[in-house]
């Protein structure tokens, strides 16, 4: 099957290893920051403070507290799982886009906060698979993107300001990346498939 139609991981098992893993490692990371007394927290995105701006690579890493990462451990686990349709290779360059255009946007043009969690990269897998399945022009990813919007797609309004203590900048600018990664995808598969 054209990896660009796939809706399943070609090797779920190693994806899901993968996405569970990733998802393991936050709660290892939010133990080390309990005992730190929740010292890493200060430690994300600080908009425009140049002393800072190497905690692009690590915010998503980074919770503040259980509940915040608990909240996120599962759509992180099923849209990470879903983002994987393309193969594990495609799936950290989709994450790494997502990751960097995030982070980058949050520190160009966030509110001046420490800005934390994996919520930028749910929104973009969740408008990376949304956006892909339009690309792609697949039923079957179609009929996936109609599911995950039924699912979380009332999640898109916290793209928009208004809940205090809410990094919006975060998640917007995280489906920003999804979209931009669903777009290389789309770009890189036309090219591939071209005489």
């Amino acid at each position: 099957m054209n990896a660009v139609r796939r809706i399943f991981p070609p090797r779920p098992l190693s994806a899901a290893l993968v996405v569970s893993s990733f998802v393991g490692l936050l709660y290892v990371i939010e133990a080390i920051d309990t005992a730190l007394g929740g010292a890493l927290d200060d430690d994300g995105v600080i908009p425009r403070d140049f002393s800072q701006w190497d905690n692009i690579l690590w915010y998503p890493l980074l919770h503040a507290g259980w509940a915040h990462l608990t909240g996120n451990a599962v759509p992180l686990l099923l849209l990470g799982f879903l983002a994987c349709s393309g193969g594990l290779k495609q799936f950290f360059q989709v994450t790494v886009v997502i990751w960097l255009t995030g982070g980058l946007g949050v520190w160009l043009f966030g509110a001046y906060a420490s800005h934390i969690g994996a919520s930028v990269l749910i929104f973009g897998y969740l408008t990376f698979l949304l956006v892909r399945a339009l690309f792609a022009r697949s039923a079957a990813q179609i009929a996936v993107a109609v599911v995950v919007f039924a699912l979380y797609g009332a999640a898109l309004w916290g793209v928009l300001p208004g809940q205090p203590g809410v990094s919006w900048e975060g998640h917007l600018f995280g489906a920003l990346g999804g979209v931009l990664a669903a777009w290389g995808v789309a770009r890189d598969s036309r090219a591939e498939v071209a005489p």
